[in-house]
């Protein structure tokens, strides 16, 4: 899961940054109004934590611009305790959550959870499809009651593909959900297909169906029935 910490304040930016990582987050950073505003208009997010108090512009700006380009990231401001009006103009322009500064850092990757879990996965820690279960909490996938052991990155892809089942995932869009920034400073994408086929042979050799499709010459697709 990738996450865009826009905050001007370095050391907390870090901060969160290494906590989340802990969790398999994939953190990225913006600490100006204008980095953000590039880094929007060229990836996607699944969450951003978002301090509106920026040195060369308005954070709710940033959110307008994400309502306005119709992108489904989201977005948790963070804001000074005295800044409730922001809060609340944030909240009706579209924002998921809030929180004030100071906070603990385990109560903003509970609310980071909460968003993603409700925008891709029906609000539920448990993912189930046929004889495959996905334990979000857990980070746990078991197929016909039988647990099998995925690398980081290889739950990770797997969730991404269950999020976003029925689509057409690019390698390029791959390279750049499990390596950031970085996608673009790679010569190819063959560590994508090297984790997709290590992901594809652990789940057939336990008795999964073959959900994970090979769209040739344009990427993969994850099939599932409602």
């Amino acid at each position: 899961m990738k996450i865009l910490i826009i905050e001007d304040e370095t050391e907390l930016a870090k901060s969160i940054a290494e906590y989340l990582s802990e969790e398999n987050y994939l953190c990225e950073f913006a600490t100006t109004f204008t980095e953000a505003m590039n880094k929007i208009g060229t990836f996607y997010y699944d969450c951003i934590v978002l301090d509106i108090m920026l040195p060369d512009g308005n954070g709710l700006e940033i959110l307008k611009e994400i309502k306005k380009q119709n992108k489904q990231d989201g977005v948790i401001i963070v804001s000074a305790k005295n800044a409730l009006d922001d809060r609340i103009n944030g909240l009706q322009m579209g924002a998921d959550d809030y929180l004030t500064k100071p906070f603990h850092l385990s109560e903003l990757m509970a609310r980071i959870y909460s968003i993603i879990r409700r925008k891709q996965f029906n609000n539920s820690n448990i993912v189930k499809q046929n004889e495959l279960e996905i334990d979000i909490l857990a980070k746990t996938v078991s197929i016909n009651n039988q647990s099998i052991a995925l690398t980081k990155k290889e739950f990770d892809l797997l969730l991404y593909f269950i999020g976003n089942k029925n689509k057409v995932i690019s390698k390029s869009t791959l390279a750049e959900h499990l390596s950031g920034d970085f996608a673009d400073m790679l010569d190819n994408h063959d560590f994508v297909y090297a984790h997709v086929k290590n992901l594809k042979k652990k789940l057939n050799d336990a008795g999964c169906e073959h959900y994970l499709k090979t769209v040739y010459g344009t990427g993969y697709k994850w099939e599932a029935n409602g």
